[in-house]
């Protein structure tokens, strides 16, 4: 006899047991920090045997050097002109490269995790001289050119901005590199960047930067923050 559960015919009957889920795929593939670690060494390994100059930038360019680990994405820079040449080595090295609308990068996936690939920062073109001063270090067991601290934490003050003005991450990379960096270049190159002063202010204000006594000054029309004369 049938039961409220069992069907007379092909079609469950309300309240039936649903039938078991499809096997789950992509069981194999790796996880997200796993696929953009591998992606980064792909990257990496691909610029090295084509010869095209580079540098690890950005989070994982701080990371390799005592900074917490990013979990978004890897950056890499390099010149203009080798835009073609790179694309055309990451490719074959099995990533999805993609050019989006924004005229400084092109990205390239593996496993769905992206590898930015910059020839313009902060709005300035990528120069050999540039990618020169980087320092041969290894990550993730690969040997690769990565940029110095200052030029790093330089980058990431210049961006801030109206918009954008995140200090959650940017601070304890600055703690982690702090005696890494040249704070006077850094003061130099963001004196015309008022959200990356503000943000110095503070680093100076936490004793990182070794110029704790520096304050700001009132300027004029102001007795002090908030305060008109």
């Amino acid at each position: 006899m049938p039961t409220e559960t069992t069907p007379t015919g092909g079609t469950p009957l309300v309240g039936a047991a649903p039938p078991p889920l499809p096997v789950p795929t992509g069981a194999e593939t790796p996880d997200d920090r796993a696929a953009l670690q591998d992606g980064l060494r792909r990257t990496a390994v691909a610029l090295l045997d084509a010869e095209i100059p580079f540098a690890l930038v950005g989070g994982y360019a701080a990371w390799a050097r005592g900074a917490p680990e990013p979990s978004h994405d890897a950056d890499f820079a390099i010149a203009e002109e080798d835009v073609d040449r790179a694309k055309n080595a990451l490719a074959s090295a099995g990533l999805d490269v993609q050019q989006p609308a924004e005229n400084w990068l092109f990205k390239a996936y593996h496993h769905g995790q992206l590898v930015d690939v910059l020839f313009r920062m902060v709005g300035e073109p990528v120069t050999y001289e540039q990618l020169e001063r980087a320092e041969q270090l290894e990550v993730l067991a690969v040997r690769m050119p990565v940029l110095p601290a200052t030029d790093i934490i330089s980058a990431k003050m210049r961006v801030l901005g109206e918009h954008y003005c995140d200090f959650t991450w940017l601070l304890p990379m600055a703690r982690a590199l702090r005696e890494q960096i040249d704070w006077d270049q850094v003061r130099e190159e963001t004196a015309d960047h008022p959200y990356a002063r503000a943000f110095l202010y503070l680093v100076d204000e936490l004793g990182l930067t070794g110029n704790g006594g520096g304050r700001l000054t009132a300027t004029p029309g102001r007795g002090g923050p908030g305060g008109e004369e």
